[in-house]
């Protein structure tokens, strides 16, 4: 199970790369083997306001949908267009060219409340 070190992740399966005071958001490795082949990523958030936990769009799979949730409080600034074309990249590159929203960090100490690799592992079990 691939996952970066330098990401901090959440208990609904959302990771997060910051970038100063902008942060890259997509789902785990994990989470994107368990939901199967994503066929369509909705966001309707872009330019909206999220409180963390927020859902901020979803994934769609074969056999499912699943909310995505926002791991900090700010404005989503962007979707990433090449998921309406390519959703499956969520599967191939899910920390790479899967990422779904890049965002605004509206209060940077809730950073610090996600979990490490580390305790991320041990929330999936591996």
């Amino acid at each position: 199970m691939n996952l970066p070190e330098n990401l901090k992740y959440t208990k609904d399966h959302e990771w997060i790369r910051v970038e100063g005071d902008i942060a890259y958001v997509g789902i785990t490795d994990f989470a994107q083997s368990e939901l199967g082949d994503i066929v369509y990523v909705d966001i309707d958030t872009v330019d909206k306001q999220v409180a963390q936990n927020d859902v901020f769009g979803t994934v769609e799979a074969v056999k499912t949908v699943s909310d995505l949730f926002s791991p900090l409080s700010g404005t989503v600034l962007e979707f990433n267009e090449k998921l309406e074309s390519s959703p499956e990249l969520v599967n191939s590159d899910a920390y790479g060219d899967g990422w779904i929203i890049r965002m605004s960090i509206d209060n940077t100490a809730e950073i610090d409340e996600l979990l490490s690799a580390d305790d991320y592992r041990e929330v999936i079990g591996q």
